[in-house]
């Protein structure tokens, strides 16, 4: 029984390591300040116009510092933008106690804890597939996820609430199900793409069961709370990113195409890094969901595949020209590829899946 538990265990274990690793390194070189793992920038914590601009983790300490929008929205690049990202800040204040000292801890554990939990989560459904966890690394050394997770990021958070809702959609808990991606829309704007793509089949099955009305509520809620925000600051917070974020493209990959219009060398550089990492398998997701016909729309796994492959086809060049935020808004399309490939037993493409652990080469110190 032990070494049955061992064999869907043991790649969290690997997970948790590295991403502490990740953690601890990160704290050596910052003088062990928890502060300066999120990239605090002087732009948005002096108010200084001319200051640095700092990364988005900073935004996540800011909300948990002060929850109170008016307080805080000085401090904020996008104050809806980034205020809708409401859950990870709130849970980290709430297990802080309300203790500013202790919330750049509290950040920082959260994302720790769930990022195993949710590689955890995944190798537990790989295994009922009788699919070889290892490939449970393909998620749990995602590099969006494992530099998340020592940025203060959100995407640990959301996207370990989508893998228990897959968890408990494979123990057929359809309204837990439902409620987790319900939740997870207030961790990240992104999961929304799982969310809609559980919709239909929902509304399908409606007669059996209550997972669409959750879901239906759930997307009410969140509208009114893009409502709320532009009641607030003046605009929703859905968009393409934060600050000097530019539009979604209508031709497909010229976000990436416009970085060779300004050196075809870093053009070539991203092709070379990101075309087998991240467009081929958008491609691959975009063909294979489509293969399906109408009857995808009845198919939660392969709906949310369409959905992420889509969205990395036509990103904003802003998101392109920035390696670590395209592997992190990646992350939705790398858990749907693994649960597709899980469920049809696609052994090629759960073996290719294995190469992203490479790009964790990104996350090595530049000094």
């Amino acid at each position: 029984m032990l070494s049955k538990r061992l064999t869907w265990i043991w790649p969290c274990l690997i997970a948790i390591i590295i991403a502490g690793a990740y953690i601890g390194v990160r704290l050596v070189l910052n003088d062990y300040d928890p502060i300066a793992l999120a990239e605090i920038g002087s732009k948005y914590a002096e108010l200084d116009p001319a200051g640095e601009p700092g990364y988005d983790g900073q935004f996540s300490y800011y909300i948990a510092r002060e929850l109170d929008p008016h307080k805080v929205e000085p401090f904020l690049d996008v104050p809806a933008y980034r205020y809708q990202r409401i859950l990870y800040p709130l849970l980290a204040r709430s297990l802080a106690l309300g203790q500013e000292a202790l919330i750049p801890w509290t950040l920082l554990g959260i994302n720790w804890i769930v990022h195993g939990l949710a590689t955890l989560g995944v190798s537990w459904v790989l295994h009922k597939h009788n699919v070889r966890t290892v490939y449970a690394l393909g998620y749990g050394l995602w590099v969006g996820l494992i530099s998340s997770v020592g940025l203060d990021l959100h995407e640990p958070l959301a996207y370990g609430l989508i893998v228990g809702a897959w968890v408990l959609k494979e123990k057929r808990h359809e309204n837990a199900f439902a409620l987790l991606l319900v939740i997870a829309l207030f961790a990240k704007e992104t999961t929304l793409l799982f969310w809609f793509a559980a919709l239909f089949p929902a509304w399908k099955q409606r007669s059996s069961n209550r997972s669409f009305m959750l879901l239906a509520l759930g997307g009410l809620l969140f509208a009114f709370m893009q409502w709320w925000l532009w009641v607030v600051f003046g605009s929703v917070g859905i968009g393409s990113g934060g600050d000097m974020a530019s539009g979604f493209e209508l031709i497909p990959f010229m976000g990436l195409i416009r970085i060779g219009f300004i050196d075809w060398r870093v053009f070539g550089l991203f092709l070379l890094i990101f075309g087998p990492t991240i467009v081929l398998p958008g491609l691959w997701g975009l063909f294979t969901s489509l293969k399906s016909r109408l009857k995808i729309f009845t198919d939660w796994p392969k709906v949310s595949l369409l959905l992420h492959s889509l969205l990395i086809i036509f990103l904003p060049f802003s998101t392109f020209r920035e390696p670590l935020g395209l592997v992190r808004i990646a992350t939705g399309l790398v858990l749907s590829i693994l649960i597709v490939a899980s469920e049809r037993n696609y052994t090629r493409t759960l073996n290719y899946s294995l190469c992203w652990i490479a790009m964790l080469a990104m996350l090595i110190p530049q000094r």
